[in-house]
This record gives structure tokens, C-alpha cells and sequence, in this order.
């Protein structure tokens, strides 16, 4: 047991002596050389890359009654401005962007419905362009109103579009709205009603 515990204690000393020796070669060790390395960065500007974006004014309107052709009901209001803005350096040749929108039905709290069919657009450009650059869409009457442009915002109905994306750019900014329509039968279920229209912005090539 004894020299067991001797061949420890010895083993020990080695390893603290060890341990020693390297802290004494550390601190006595001289600098032999040095040197030293410049960094440089150029940091440039920030250009803004810039895109083609739409903005809507106002998330909702409301329509009001107003007088309507006997046997029915009409609702008018008006789309909330949307605004197409091109802040890129340069578009793309030979491409066009449009605006749609698309309706969905009116429903009530009470589970009446109101077909999309029975809702109309008649859209306005509001920014100049006077060398047609920019244009609005075609009247979209209801299914109450004679054809053949009476089929409502059921699908996709064009609001604006430019025929070329360049020649729109350098204006920087288009804005257009529509009057808005809704006719119903003049038995049409009481209540409030809500839709929804969906507006999207494209840009495709010719």
C-alpha cells in the first residue's frame, strides 16, 4: 500500500513540474518578429434596385342605393385609387403590365347571396397620359344590363394597362379607380351584405 501510494505522489511532482516548466518558457520568451497587414473595403453607394408595384388607397368601400330602372335595385361606389408605380432604372423590353380585378359573390350574415354576376365596373385613369401610354379598362356592365358586356365581375376584368412597360416607366407612377355597380332584383333578400375584390398587377411579355 505504501509504495503504491509513493508511486503517486511521484507521478504527481512530474505533472506539476511539467506544468512549471512550461509557464516559465512562456514568459521568457523573446519576440523574434512581427509584422502587421492593412485592410481596406470601397463601400459604394446604395442604388435602389427599384420594381413594379401596386398600392391600393383603401382596403374597403361601401355602396349606397340609388334610383334604379324599374323592377330592380342599383348600388353604387367607387374603387378605392390604385396605384401602379414603376420605380425601376429601366424596364424590360418588349414586356406590358395590367391590372385586373376579379369579384367574389355578395353574402349577408343570414346566408343570402348576390352573384358577382350582378356586380359592375366602369374604370377611370386618373393620370394623364396623353400619349396613351397607359389606358383603363372596358365598361363591365351587370347581368341585369344589356349584352355583351354584361357579365360582371365574375373573372378577371382589365382596370388599366400599358401596352409598354419603357414608355409607362418614365411617369413613374399611374393611378385609376372605377365606379362600382351592384342591381338586384327589387325582391332581393334585405340585409348587409359583403364581397370581396381581388386586384392583381401583371406584367407579361408581348
Amino acid at each position: 500500500m505504501k509504495r503504491k501510494d509513493h508511486v503517486v505522489r511521484v507521478a504527481a511532482g512530474v505533472v506539476g513540474g511539467l506544468m512549471m516548466l512550461g509557464i516559465a518558457s512562456t514568459a521568457g520568451a523573446d519576440e523574434v518578429e512581427s509584422d502587421a497587414v492593412d485592410v481596406t473595403v470601397s463601400i459604394s453607394s446604395l442604388e435602389p434596385v427599384g420594381a413594379l408595384t401596386m398600392t391600393v388607397a383603401e382596403n374597403a368601400t361601401t355602396l349606397t342605393e340609388v334610383t334604379a330602372a324599374e323592377g330592380q335595385r342599383q348600388f353604387d361606389g367607387v374603387l378605392p385609387t390604385v396605384t401602379v408605380t414603376d420605380d425601376r432604372p429601366a424596364a424590360p423590353e418588349g414586356v406590358f403590365w395590367y391590372v385586373v380585378g376579379q369579384s367574389s359573390a355578395f353574402t349577408s350574415a343570414e346566408g343570402a347571396e348576390i352573384p358577382a354576376a350582378n356586380f359592375g365596373w366602369t374604370p377611370h385613369l386618373l393620370t394623364p397620359a396623353p400619349d396613351g401610354e397607359v389606358a383603363e379598362g372596358p365598361q363591365v356592365g351587370t347581368v341585369l344590363d344589356p349584352a355583351p358586356d354584361n357579365v360582371g365581375l365574375v373573372g378577371e376584368e382589365l382596370l388599366s394597362l400599358a401596352l409598354d412597360s419603357a414608355s409607362a416607366r418614365p411617369t413613374g407612377s399611374w393611378d385609376a379607380n372605377a365606379d362600382l355597380v351592384l342591381k338586384t332584383p327589387a325582391d332581393v333578400a334585405p340585409g348587409d351584405y359583403s364581397a370581396t375584390i381581388t386586384l392583381t398587377l401583371w406584367e407579361d411579355t408581348y
